[in-house]
């Protein structure tokens, strides 16, 4: 290993990253360099006005940390403001319906994004590269263009959101969606397609000159400002001036002989963690990958996670999260028991509707041991892009409950349990797996499987995330394409419905780093998207 690695779904961010590290930066400039091209050449999936979580290990600088960046409510919101306009929930816990949608896209739909602000705060305190040089592959990005990618054009052809804004329709909502993503007779643009953003390079520089300040509190701060009190949205200038990251201790759990750092709540590592210490219990590798059984056991974890996460976890500043409890050893214990038994825990949903995946993830090590992972997102997109800045704001009040007095409800400052869970697994003390995914409610669920595949089923990181998956996180079974109908038969046997989705490789898109104990990294990006993994 020369100077590391980095794993992301874009190629072209992955390149910026590996370039980084090869100027002599560290994990923490590779994985900010990557993440703000990410937000050039997959803006519907994350970029500057986002959120998301980061997990840093720097041994060298005996550093450990998280850097939580949710979307905050802003401050005029009322915790009862949309009660009656409830229509549904979506079947797996990915957000509300409501009427008019106001929730899901649009002015109303913005939370204060803390993307820029952690991106400025991990490479202040941990990077070593100039910030204007972190910058520079993502202005330069924008300025010469991009091509859209398969997976870009795919996401916003499709029409499969039941219920939601469907995505063709987001990028319609302002007149630089409309110019950047169709054509003069209003076709949209095709793979292949380059793309300028040239108002996002005038905002990246300003910003690289300026620092994050310009969007917190300066020019940038006022415009955004102004744009939204217009358009009768939500988010003022005083919850921009206001808005502070969180910083947490990882949460650790076990498994069998490894251990995990993953994040705190609002994030999804205590997901990870409840399901894996409930896992611990049975011989999955006796069981066999992907038999009947074996599928049955870690959905009945999946679905016991979901029902505790949706009763207990909420945004611990405004809602007491029992941790302690739900990663206890013998609470998981009790669980897997009932599951021997063969009992099948019901998922409570108000209507059922599919959910939207629609994050990003990046991976990197570099030379000295440090590793970065961090998944980062707009939940869905907002739509929204003011006038001369380029950039898409987040969509994450559609995720927050309606209905006063629960774990989600709305509150002025306060955060959304998100599934995020950027993950490392030690092998004793040394890194063994930097891991994450983008996926919507799915990337737990993506995450558990391609951390079992790794560690029970010995498979190559590679291999770990490109094998099929499957979720619970209703009473119904979830199953890629590529599960046989001979497996899910017997599955329906004992009284499962299965829903077959029509991709081969669904439920989250895993994105990992494997670190071996002679040092050599072995990357995997999950096949569903149009990443890539490269050593340099």
């Amino acid at each position: 290993m020369t100077h590391g690695m980095v794993v992301a779904p874009q190629p072209e961010a992955v390149e910026a990253g590996c370039e980084l590290l090869m100027r002599g930066g560290n994990a923490v400039d590779a994985a900010i360099g990557c993440a703000l091209v990410q937000g050039v050449v997959d803006p519907l999936m994350t970029g500057i006005a986002g959120f998301g979580s980061l997990q840093a290990y720097l041994p060298g600088k005996k550093v450990h940390a998280c850097i939580d960046f949710h979307g905050r409510v802003p401050a005029a919101a009322r915790p009862d403001m949309w009660a009656h306009l409830i229509e549904g929930e979506a079947r797996d816990g990915f957000g509300f319906i409501l009427k008019g949608q106001v929730n899901d896209a649009g002015y109303q739909s913005i939370t204060v994004p803390g993307s820029l602000k952690a991106y400025a705060e991990a490479h202040g305190e941990w990077g070593v590269l100039p910030w204007r040089e972190v910058m520079a592959p993502a202005i330069a990005q924008a300025e010469a263009g991009w091509v859209m990618r398969p997976e870009v054009f795919r996401f916003i052809f499709q029409r499969e959101n039941m219920g939601r804004v469907e995505s063709d329709e987001r990028v319609k909502m302002s007149a630089t969606g409309r110019r950047l993503f169709f054509d003069d007779k209003g076709e949209l643009r095709r793979p292949g397609s380059k793309i300028k953003n040239t108002d996002m390079a005038a905002t990246l520089r300003q910003i690289a000159d300026q620092g994050v300040d310009a969007f917190y509190t300066g020019d940038i701060a006022r415009k955004i400002a102004a744009d939204m009190k217009k358009n009768g949205a939500l988010l003022g200038y005083e919850d921009l001036a206001s808005y502070k990251t969180r910083r947490n201790d990882p949460l650790w759990g076990s498994y069998r002989a490894w251990k995990l750092a993953t994040n705190q709540p609002p994030g999804g590592g205590i997901m990870l963690v409840e399901m894996l210490n409930i896992l611990e219990n049975f011989d999955l590798a006796a069981l066999g990958h992907n038999t009947p059984e074996y599928i049955r056991v870690v959905c009945e974890a999946m679905k016991r996670a979901t029902v505790d996460k949706d009763q207990h976890v909420g945004d611990p500043d405004f809602f007491p999260v029992p941790v302690d409890r739900l990663t206890d050893k013998a609470y998981a214990r009790a669980a897997a028991e009932g599951i021997k038994r063969g009992e099948k825990i019901s998922v409570p949903r108000l209507q059922q509707k599919k959910e939207a995946a629609d994050t990003t993830h990046v991976s990197t090590v570099d030379e000295h041991g440090n590793c970065v992972t961090m998944t980062h997102s707009l939940g869905m997109p907002s739509g929204v892009i003011t006038d001369g800045l380029g950039f898409m704001y987040n969509g994450c009040m559609g995720v927050f409950d309606p209905r006063p007095g629960r774990a989600g409800s709305i509150a002025p400052g306060k955060s959304r349990f998100s599934s995020l869970c950027p993950t490392i697994v030690f092998d004793q003390d040394r890194p063994h797996i930097a891991i994450g995914a983008p996926g919507g409610t799915q990337i737990a669920m993506g995450v558990l499987q391609a951390i079992l595949n790794a560690l029970d089923h010995r498979m190559t990181m590679a291999e770990a995330v490109a094998a099929p998956r499957f979720s619970s996180t209703s009473d119904a079974i979830d199953v890629a394409n590529r599960v046989p109908n001979f497996v899910t038969r017997e599955l329906q046997k004992q009284g499962y419905q299965v829903i077959r989705s029509f991709y081969s490789y669904t439920f989250a898109a895993v994105h990992g780093i494997m670190i071996g104990r002679d040092g050599r990294l072995s990357g995997g990006a999950d096949p569903s998207r149009d990443g890539m993994a490269l050593a340099v």
